[in-house]
């Protein structure tokens, strides 16, 4: 008895399900950036900050948030468990000494060095998301589609879930919630840091995966919905504390519910090995960067081999496509030996095999997601950045209602964004990016409700825009790792969401903000009732320090139409790496359908 147990609980701390349910607990970590809107007023009260400093404060927030590059280095030379806490020290350095400041238990520093510890801090985020996602994806290499979306969206809804753990301590004194920012995920990271690792999850395979995808679907799903109904709840009614705990508890319950997936395999199957997972990791995470097959004697490639294979021979059946190939190989090595043709070796990897980043951003699909995340992601971003100005210019005062809407539809969008480009890929063997460019288009409609105006098209806006922009964050990460490799999938995937930022900068700092504020002044110059009024002319003139507000359809009408004409340049560039990567999927999900 003591011996089986022991073998179950060596079965259950390798589990690759066990690796997921925990990094699906650390992704709710890796959303302390959505908490800067509630920790922004104490730091301006306290600090006596004008709006434009916490501005440049929420840009170093952003930029922390975004720019990943040492996270992704170290996760490729340290363990998994050594950049968690990497991340986890720079979280607490970075917030704990923010809460010291604004406490005042330690001296002020000037505003470049809040920003720098506001980056420090939220910088400990891509350490979290990139350790959970390479550690993931590595162990499900054939489920990357679900397993990037619900990790994104974990770390989507992970403001909401801090911001309900905190009600429970009805805390008087606000500066308290950014200490729980600062210690609430180094204590997660520190008790979780040990699991998140590769545990060989192409060996653990079985029948019940999909059903194991589907309850945890579930799960997210109900955790969506509840966390929707609590913010109604608490916003519309004055509840007790009592009913905030029970709240929080019922919280909680929903969020452990997944642990007893890798209990149930652990203690009631044996694990067992398909070899099409097998094929799968050695074709995308064995090879090294620059190898061109799996050992050195087919390294050697012919400059002929592209013109002379029949064309449609990369779509035939696995075992078929093989057979020519080695045909045809054997013909043009037949004829190298005459010295009839000639040979080259083949320099760096091909689409599918493992890419350094150096070796990818010098290839044209690299910049063709990029860009095409670019204008889809910064978009989405942008309408996120400036959703409460552009509520207030259509009437609507309760501004944070559509803030949590848009968080819970972004949410949705990064569950079902990697749930139906699974489908595309897995039935179908159809490039990922087919489902990318369905959401750009679908976001091209949000934007377009938005610059209309009509009544409800707030709600539906933010529908839309939400599902898109969150959809991009499950199918990006995904493709990233089946197009160019996992073995350098951290710095790839951090390189890429530099989009995210530099979009919103270009977007809503240059084209948005510009817009908004000449519509701004065109109102306030506007004489009342036909005729110059004075006193409204010295008023104006007396209240210059304050900002210019601007009402009506007019505010974001330009803006809108610029995001949703890039998102459908963002569609097109989506299928045009689609066309250009048809073969690549054949090759990879193609033998599944033989």
């Amino acid at each position: 008895m003591t011996i089986y147990l022991k073998e179950r609980f060596g079965y259950f701390f390798n589990n690759r399900w066990l690796v997921f349910v925990a990094a699906m607990w650390i992704q709710t970590c890796a959303g302390i950036g959505y908490l800067f809107g509630s920790i922004s007023p104490v730091i301006k009260i306290s600090l006596n900050y004008n709006q434009k400093q916490i501005a440049r404060l929420g840009v170093a927030k952003d930029l922390g948030d975004s720019v990943g590059f040492l996270a992704g280095t170290l996760c490729e030379i340290l363990p998994l468990w050594a950049a968690l806490l990497v991340g986890a020290i720079q979280n607490f350095i970075g917030y704990g000494w923010v809460w010291l400041i604004v406490t005042r238990r330690t001296a002020p520093l000037p505003l470049w060095a809040m920003c720098i510890l506001i980056f420090v801090g939220t910088n400990g985020e891509t350490y979290f998301n990139t350790a959970a996602l390479v550690s993931c994806v590595g162990n499900f290499p054939k489920s990357r589609g679900p397993v990037v979306g619900i990790l994104k969206g974990f770390a989507g809804l992970g403001g909401a879930i801090l911001t309900q753990i905190y009600a429970v301590f009805h805390s008087p004194d606000h500066a308290s919630l950014i200490f729980m920012i600062a210690v609430a995920p180094a204590m997660v990271i520190i008790a979780l840091m040990f699991i998140i690792r590769p545990v060989g999850g192409h060996r653990q395979v079985r029948p019940s995966d999909g059903l194991s995808f589907s309850f945890v679907y579930s799960i997210c799903l109900l955790l969506a919905s509840y966390l929707m109904g609590v913010m109604i709840v608490e916003d519309v009614v004055d509840v007790s504390q009592n009913v905030i705990v029970i709240f929080t508890a019922i919280l909680f319950v929903i969020l452990i519910i997944p642990i007893v997936i890798p209990i149930y395999l652990s203690f009631t199957q044996e694990p067992r090995v398909v070899p099409e997972e097998e094929a799968l990791l050695s074709q995308s995470g064995d090879q090294g960067p620059g190898r061109s097959e799996h050992d050195d004697g087919q390294e050697i490639i012919f400059s002929e081999v592209e013109e002379e294979k029949p064309k449609g021979v990369d779509l035939l059946p696995a075992l078929e496509r093989q057979k020519r190939i080695a045909q045809l190989q054997v013909r043009l090595a037949q004829a190298a030996a005459e010295g009839a043709v000639r040979i080259k070796r083949r320099r760096g990897p091909r689409r599918g095999e493992d890419f350094t980043l150096v070796q990818a951003i010098i290839k044209a699909d690299f910049w063709l997601m990029f860009f095409s995340l670019l204008f889809g992601s910064g978009s989405g971003l942008t309408v996120i950045d400036n959703l409460g100005q552009m509520s207030q210019s259509l009437g609507y005062d309760n501004t944070h209602v559509f803030v949590s809407m848009i968080s819970i539809w972004n949410f949705l969008g990064r569950i079902g964004g990697g749930y139906f480009s699974e489908i595309i890929v897995r039935d179908n063997a159809y490039p990922r990016h087919a489902a990318m460019a369905v959401a750009q288009v679908v976001m091209a409609f949000g934007h377009f409700f938005f610059a209309m105006g009509w009544p409800g098209a707030m709600y539906i806006g933010t529908l839309l825009v939400g599902l898109g922009y969150g959809a991009h964050w499950a199918i990006v990460p995904a493709a990233a790792s089946e197009l160019f490799g996992l073995k350098n999938f951290g710095a790839l995937y951090n390189f890429l969401t530099i989009a995210n930022p530099a979009g919103s900068l270009v977007f809503s700092g240059l084209i948005a903000s510009s817009i908004y504020d000449r519509e701004a002044e065109k109102q306030a110059q506007q004489p009342h009732e036909g005729r110059l009024n004075l006193a409204s002319v010295l008023t104006s003139f007396l209240n210059m320090d304050e900002p210019l507000k601007c009402e009506g359809t007019i505010c974001f009408f330009l803006t809108s139409l610029i995001m949703s004409g890039l998102c459908i340049v963002a569609a097109v560039l989506s299928m045009i790496l689609v066309y250009r990567t048809k073969t690549v999927y054949a090759n990879l999900y193609g033998r599944s359908r033989t």
